[in-house]
């Protein structure tokens, strides 16, 4: 007993969380040990020495996914294979850095010729270069075209964040649907969209304040709103109810709603799960919602987003269940 540090003890020598100190309990790759007479976890020598090898190689940025693989390996072939990966990842990003850099230094020797002295609009500086990235490509640029296309591509591989992501369990509930519906079909004047939206008093929020999902499949898509209890068919007529049977989702957000945000949200939580002892749930659909600020209705609700925010927020939901045999 005199030999073991306890929990709080250990977060503070190391300044990391007991909650941290529990996931990697949960990930296999720590243990601790209780008593019967002490209900809180405590760690032994070999614990404390296990950690401080996990803290080295989350420093370094390792997955847990490949810290794992080092602990269940005998012999150093393993840990060796993943810290040369690192090597070669840090070597790759120095040369992608230092081509960033000439490019950087050539759009400055050629804004060096530019007089902004005269004329200059702020305004509609920050307008053009909110709109680079989706138009550069396809612009006449006076400098060097090269210049761009390879700005791009080192910008988006040097993007290595994932956003932030929480896992969320969306209870059950029933909902009303407008069915599975061409996706162009449910924002156009008069579709889906707002018919729906007339039932709008009987509808409930289910998560963070939002009352519907829109579910996507492929080429298609289906408009989910929660209802209060009570509610039948006959009052949503001529739409149906139905079972929305909820499950544990990785939630993240983007901005915006434009196509390329949408698609590196999907990407980067994709490399999260990855790397996590869940997997996509093929069995479900990917959905988005919208927050709002309050409940007077859907289109004054997402005016007022936009006028405090100055942009839209649209939080997706990836459907994941935990990996076999976990």
């Amino acid at each position: 007993m005199n030999n073991l540090i306890k929990i709080k003890d250990v977060s503070s020598k190391y300044d990391i969380t007991a909650r941290t100190l529990r996931y990697y309990e949960d990930m296999g790759l720590l243990t601790s040990t209780r008593s019967d007479d002490y209900a809180y976890r405590m760690y032994d020598e070999n614990a404390i020495i296990r950690l401080e090898q996990i803290l080295i190689l989350r420093k370094l940025n390792i997955s847990i996914k490949d810290i794992q693989r080092v602990f269940n390996t005998s012999g150093s072939d393993v840990v060796l294979e993943v810290l040369g990966k690192k090597v070669q990842s840090i070597d790759n990003e120095v040369s992608l850095l230092h081509e960033l850099k000439e490019i950087v230094l050539d759009f400055i020797r050629e804004l060096e010729k530019v007089n902004f002295a005269e004329n200059t609009d702020i305004k509609l500086l920050y307008n053009k270069a909110k709109d680079i990235e989706t138009h550069l490509v396809n612009t006449e640029y006076i400098g060097k075209p090269s210049n761009i296309n390879r700005l791009i591509e080192i910008t988006e591989k040097l993007d290595k964040k994932i956003p932030d992501i929480m896992v969320v369990s969306i209870p059950q509930f029933k909902a009303v649907t407008c069915g599975d519906q061409p996706f162009e079909d449910m924002f156009k004047e008069g579709g889906y969209m707002y018919q729906l939206w007339q039932y709008y008093h009987l509808y409930k929020p289910v998560i963070f304040d939002c009352v519907d999902f829109l579910i996507t499949k492929n080429d298609k898509a289906e408009w989910i709103c929660a209802v209060k209890d009570g509610v039948t068919n006959d009052d949503v007529s001529p739409f149906k109810l139905y079972d929305f049977p909820g499950g544990l989702y990785a939630m993240a957000v983007s901005i915006d709603e434009d196509n390329e945000s949408i698609h590196k949200v999907e990407h980067k939580v994709g490399q999260w799960i990855e790397n996590t002892n869940f997997e996509f749930d093929k069995n479900r659909n990917i959905m988005f919602n919208m927050p709002y600020i309050y409940e007077d209705g859907r289109d004054a609700a997402y005016q007022d987003i936009e006028k405090g925010l100055g942009y839209k927020q649209m939080q997706r939901y990836f459907p994941i269940k935990l990996k076999d045999g976990i």
